[in-house]
This record gives structure tokens, sequence and C-alpha cells, in this order.
């Protein structure tokens, strides 16, 4: 089986935290992005990702996922430790691999420090883990936001999903769309980074959030949770770009259900929704306010209302169907 763990499991590994460190402003807790901890009069925080299934890009994705998680808490990233673990003695892998991470990292202005590599035979494919550190002045959580505030999407759903179709999926896709609309949508590669837009959301938002597997409803799901709110979405406001609706239409599967890294989705106050819109557009960064933050209490469970459809816990991501 592929995919996260069941809510009751998960928390019973997020209960397990070891000693106690006043140090620590937020450790584990469920649909936060990162950590943090007070070092001087600063915050680090420090997330970590495993990635194993968008072959092609496998490097590229992880450092701009590991890097996103900490850019969506308010940090700026600097410092990357990276696990690799390889199923065979492919010389070749191991420089496609380090060579995208390398290249990635020094886009994003990260510099790697550590990590280890070895070889795995039980593995059916390569995986990467990264751990991404950054330092912030102010911690932006997941779960920050407020009844009353607004619901802001940078991009659009299904950005790395569609990436990874048209990858990993060439073949499947090659006799059923125009190739020129598939070398578009591998392009959506050099989107995955939200960290241009995180910077300039973080000073107004109350909660951000970096939407991953299960795609832009998890993401929701996990904020709306974290945050013990109901997000009320409409899905006709989601901004679904042409090439990621016709390759989820060919392949079968749902913008707002796939991979999702690329968009920021961000909670923010009414009174701040139209300036933060202005800022993101005069940075030739697209995005939509899809919905609005509502309270809860007895008669409505923390989650999102899709167009009339209460959807309270994390999605399987359909990609999953696909690959097994």
């Amino acid at each position: 089986m592929i995919g996260k763990l069941d809510p009751d499991l998960l928390a019973r590994v997020l209960s397990r935290t070891g000693a106690h460190d006043d140090s620590v402003i937020l450790g584990p807790k469920y649909g936060e992005d990162a950590a943090a901890m007070r070092v001087g009069d600063q915050l680090l925080v420090v997330s970590s990702d495993p990635l194993s299934l968008a072959k092609e890009r496998l490097g590229t994705l992880a450092v701009h996922v590991a890097c996103n998680d900490v850019a969506a808490s308010g940090a700026d990233p600097r410092w990357l430790t990276n696990v690799v673990f390889l199923p065979d003695d492919d010389e070749a892998t191991l420089d496609d691999l380090t060579t995208q991470i390398d290249e990635a990292a020094r886009e994003s202005g990260v510099a790697v420090v550590g990590g280890h590599s070895e070889y795995t035979p039980a593995l059916e494919r390569p995986m990467v883990s990264m751990t991404a550190m950054g330092l912030a002045d102010e911690f932006v959580p997941t779960g920050g936001a407020e009844p009353g505030d607004r619901v802001v999407l940078t991009k659009g759903a299904g950005v790395e999903g569609t990436a990874v179709l048209a990858t990993d999926f060439r073949d499947d896709l090659a006799d059923r769309l125009p190739a020129d609309l598939l070398v578009r949508a591998e392009a959506f590669f050099r989107d995955i980074s939200v960290l241009p837009e995180s910077r300039l959301v973080r000073g107004a938002a109350t909660a951000m959030h970096d939407p991953t597997e299960g795609g832009l409803l998890t993401g929701m799901v996990e904020l709306a949770t974290a945050s013990d709110v109901r997000l009320d979405v409409d899905r006709s406001a989601v901004p679904v770009r042409e090439e990621t609706a016709e390759i989820c239409e060919a392949m079968g599967v749902d913008p707002l259900r796939i991979f999702g890294s690329g968009a920021l989705l961000a909670t923010v106050p009414e009174s701040e929704v139209d300036g933060v819109l202005a800022d993101l557009d005069e940075a030739g960064i697209r995005a939509s306010e899809i919905g609005t933050v509502e309270s809860v209490d007895e008669s409505a469970d923390a989650g999102v209302e899709l167009d009339g459809d209460f959807v309270g816990e994390a999605v399987r991501d359909d990609l999953y169907d696909l690959w097994e």
C-alpha cells in the first residue's frame, strides 16, 4: 500500500516526541509542515520529506518539496541534508539524482551540507529523503487559520502532479494529447518552488501550507484540521491550468487530488486579502481567492466543504492507482 498513515496510527507516532525541550516552539502535529525551535533571537525551522515515485525528476522534487515546507512556515530555507537509497549500483542514476539535487539547491540559494548514500537491494526504485532547515523571525503555522479569513491559492491545483504525469506517464499520453502540451506540462517542474510567493504572503498570513501528497484537497483538510476550522471552498474558483485539466482528463484523475507542490495555500484576514493578491500579481505570480474560513461547533466538524460535499480526512492521491 502506498500513501499516508491512517489517522489513529499517525496519532500514535506523533505522540512519541522524546525528551522535553523548552526551546521547541512547535513539534510534531498533524498537518504542520515543519518544526520550529528557538535558537538565540531567531527560530530554526526544520522539515523532512522522502520521495521515491517521480522517477525522472526525483532529485529536483526532493529539494523543492523539503524547502517548500520550510518556506510555508515563514522561514528562508538555507541548508539541506540528503539521504539517497539506491536499489543497485547504478552510477548513472546516482549521478542524475545528485546533479538534480545540486542544480535545484543552487537555484533556491540553499547549501547541501551533508547526508548519506547507500545501496539497498530491497528497494524497487531509488528513494531520496531530504531535510531542509532555515531561519525565521516569525513562524507561520499550518494551524493558524481564523474564522473570517479568506483562503488564497497561488499558481493552481496539481502543478507537481501534472509535471509528474507528463514525464512518468509520457508513453500513455503520447497518443492522446498534442506533443507541445506535454512539453509545456513537463516545464511545470520549474514552478514547483513556492519560495517567492511565501516571502510575499507570510507577513499577512495566519496560516500557510504546501499541498503535496493527496493534492490540494488533502492540503486543505490538513490546514483545516490543524486550525480546528472548516474551509468553505468553491471548486470553480480553484485555478486549474489548461495542461493540468487536459492531462488529468486523459488519465482519469482529479486535479485537486494529485500531488500539489508548486501551489501555496494560505489563509489571510479579509482586510489583507486584496493587498496580498495585488502584491502577488505585481510579482507575476497568479493567485486566487478560493474560499472562506468558517468556525466549527457541535454541528460542524473541522474539514473542507467543497461545493457542498464535506471532506474531513486526507484523501488518497489519485496517482497512486496509476503506479500500482
